[in-house]
């Protein structure tokens, strides 16, 4: 099973979260990028098992998406 999950960051709350249609009930957050796709590979096939009653070989995309908003300070 292949499943995308979007990686993307909220500058508000200086945090990685997940975003996927793909893996019901995964919801996560972190503020490396490296320790939510460590967490994203340990909860998806656990994810699958309880949600869709799937289990088997998943292989997850990962998308990520950063954007920054800076405000100028007008004199």
């Amino acid at each position: 099973m292949k499943c995308t999950v979007k990686l993307i960051w909220d500058s508000e709350a200086n945090v990685w979260f997940t975003r996927t249609g793909d893996i019901p009930g995964l919801c996560l957050e972190s503020e490396s990028f490296d320790t939510l796709v460590e967490d994203v590979r340990a909860a998806a096939p656990e994810m699958l098992v309880l949600n869709c009653n799937y289990e088997g070989p998943v292989h997850l995309i990962f998308e990520a998406v950063r954007i920054e908003v800076e405000t100028a300070m007008v004199s």
